[in-house]
């Protein structure tokens, strides 16, 4: 009702996924589109661009940036995360946008990890994605990441705060997503962490 130029287009949901809300639009445009159709062929690792040695169960991606600060969870949570998955064997690899490599170098830091962990800001979209399709699984916030694992059927936990799995999660019939939510929808761009974000433990 707000935009009067969208009278006649199809009804809005709140309570829809956004998967089927856009496919929806579309479909209501005469564009056919199917829902189920998430997949993203793995794009090739550019040269230059390989992390360090990942060892037989592929990277895990610790992620720990967002847009906004209601959807990033505490630093030393993720690096509690992050050295966990280090003692258990695992390489680690620390992503982030052009922005986040401060949060990155921080998250690396207090997990004790060498500083090659650390590629926030070292890759593009491409790269990044081709490093989510290679790792063995991805730990992250509601952000874009979640999404590229959903495309590249890399196993995930994704952490929701604000915006309900229901909405922006990664579809139920994959069961090598987690979704973790605590409850409580709230306004996604805040300027300080949703509390159902902060409700979630390491």
């Amino acid at each position: 009702p707000d935009v009067p130029a969208s009278a006649g287009g199809p009804a809005w949901d709140g309570r829809e996924h956004e998967v089927a809300r856009w496919c929806r639009l579309l479909a209501a445009c005469g564009i056919a589109a199917d829902p189920g159709a998430l997949d993203l062929p793995p794009p090739p690792l550019p040269a230059g661009a390989a992390p360090p040695a990942a060892g037989a169960g592929g990277w895990t991606i610790v992620h720990p940036g967002a847009a906004s600060a209601a959807r990033r969870w505490p630093p030393a949570r993720w690096a509690a995360v992050a050295r966990a998955e280090a003692r258990a064997g695992r390489a680690v690899l620390v992503t982030g946008s052009a922005a986040e490599p401060p949060l990155a170098r921080r998250v690396a830091r207090l997990a004790g990890l060498q500083p090659r962990a650390v590629v926030a800001g070292a890759t593009d979209l491409g790269a990044l994605a081709a490093l989510v399709a290679r790792a063995g699984r991805v730990v992250c916030g509601d952000t874009g990441v979640a999404h590229l694992a959903t495309a590249l059927r890399t196993p995930s936990v994704v952490l929701h705060g604000p915006a309900p799995p229901s909405r922006w999660g990664p579809p139920p019939d994959r069961p090598w997503h987690r979704a973790l939510w605590r409850g409580g929808a709230g306004d996604p761009v805040a300027g300080r962490p949703h509390p159902g974000l902060l409700a979630l433990a390491p």
